[in-house]
């Protein structure tokens, strides 16, 4: 069974993002380069294969999802795990899979105290874990909408002066 905690101001560690992305890199091997980007919920699944083996099925996980569908197939994964080894965390799935920096950062925070609440220091291969199924970030920025091609911005060619007057001579 899992160590539950609580996350006050007063008990927060404050690393900075930075710090937090190269603790996400450096323990799972991935290439993260935005905190938004674990709004995919794949980091916290393969974490709680590192902290509990055995309570999630990697194979379940999508490590490429690049859509909020997708997301939240991995995030429904993770609570899973939660209630496999009782987390009471409440995981706001809605909010963490728009992609925004602030949700998923306190998010971060959270699921770091409760790394090091639980992780018993055994070694851990994560590509060898995830069957070297690439963990390929969202290539888009999370947060950002996409605009639909009605709201996306067509240029067209205006003729400059010297085109015009060929347009001329052509034409009669």
């Amino acid at each position: 069974m899992a160590v539950n905690v609580y996350s006050t101001s007063m008990t927060i560690e404050n690393l900075s993002r930075h710090d937090m992305l190269a603790w996400v890199n450096d323990s799972l091997h991935f290439s993260y380069t935005k905190i938004e980007q674990l709004c995919s919920g794949a980091a916290y699944c393969q974490f709680m294969d590192m902290l509990f083996p055995g309570c999630i099925l990697l194979k379940r996980v999508k490590f490429q999802a690049k859509l909020e569908h997708e997301y939240i197939h991995n995030f429904k994964v993770l609570q899973t795990a939660f209630k496999r080894m009782n987390v009471d965390k409440i995981i706001p799935v809605e909010r963490l899979v728009k992609g925004k920096f602030q949700d998923n950062f306190e998010f971060l925070q959270w699921f770091k105290k409760f790394f090091d609440a639980n992780y018993d220091g055994k070694e851990y291969d994560p590509q060898l874990a995830r069957q070297s199924h690439d963990a390929t970030p969202p290539a888009h920025n999370p947060g950002e909408v996409t605009p639909t091609r009605e709201q996306q911005v067509t240029h067209t060619h205006t003729p400059q002066r010297g085109e015009r007057e060929r347009e001329r001579t052509y034409t009669h």
